[in-house]
C-alpha cells in the first residue's frame, strides 16, 4: 500500500486520468439509466416491435428518411418532435423505440420522450447504420 501512495505522488498526472476514464466509463454506463430509457440492438429492438406492439420511431430529417428506412417506421423529425409529440399518445404505455442514423439524436429525443410521460422508451444504439448492418429490412417508400 505504502508503494502506491508513493506511486500516486510520483505520478499524479496519470492516476488523474485513470480516475477521469474509470469516470467516463461509468458515467456512460449509467447516463441512460439515469435518464430513465434503455439502449438495445437492433435484435432487441424487433423482438419489441413484434412481441409488445412496440413502435419505431424514426427522427432523422426527411431527406436521410426517403433514403431508406425501417419498415412501418414512424417519422417525425428531432426539430419538430417537441411540437408533434402528441401525434404518438397512443404509445405512451408501449415500448417506443427511437432511432436516428447512428443513435445520437435519439438521446435528445428519448429524454424529451420521458418527460412528456411516455413508459418504455427504447434507445436504438447505433442507429439506422446498425439496423442496416443487422441486415434488417429497409424501404425506400
Amino acid at each position: 500500500m505504502d508503494r502506491y501512495i508513493e506511486f500516486i505522488g510520483n505520478h499524479v498526472e496519470l492516476h488523474l486520468a485513470l480516475v477521469l476514464i474509470v469516470g467516463f466509463i461509468a458515467w456512460s454506463f449509467l447516463a441512460s439509466r439515469l435518464a430513465g430509457y434503455h439502449r438495445i440492438g437492433p435484435s432487441e429492438a424487433v423482438a419489441l416491435l413484434n412481441n409488445r406492439d412496440g413502435l419505431l420511431l424514426d427522427v432523422r430529417d426527411t431527406k436521410e428518411f426517403k433514403e431508406g428506412h425501417a419498415v412501418d417506421a414512424v417519422h417525425i423529425p428531432l426539430s419538430a418532435l417537441e411540437k408533434r409529440h402528441v401525434e404518438l399518445n397512443k404509445h405512451k404505455e408501449l415500448p417506443v423505440i427511437v432511432a436516428c442514423r447512428s443513435g445520437a439524436r435519439s438521446t435528445t429525443a428519448c429524454s424529451l420522450l420521458r418527460k412528456q410521460g411516455f413508459q418504455a422508451v427504447y434507445l436504438l444504439s447505433g442507429g439506422m447504420l446498425a439496423w442496416e448492418n443487422a441486415n434488417l429490412p429497409v424501404t425506400r417508400k
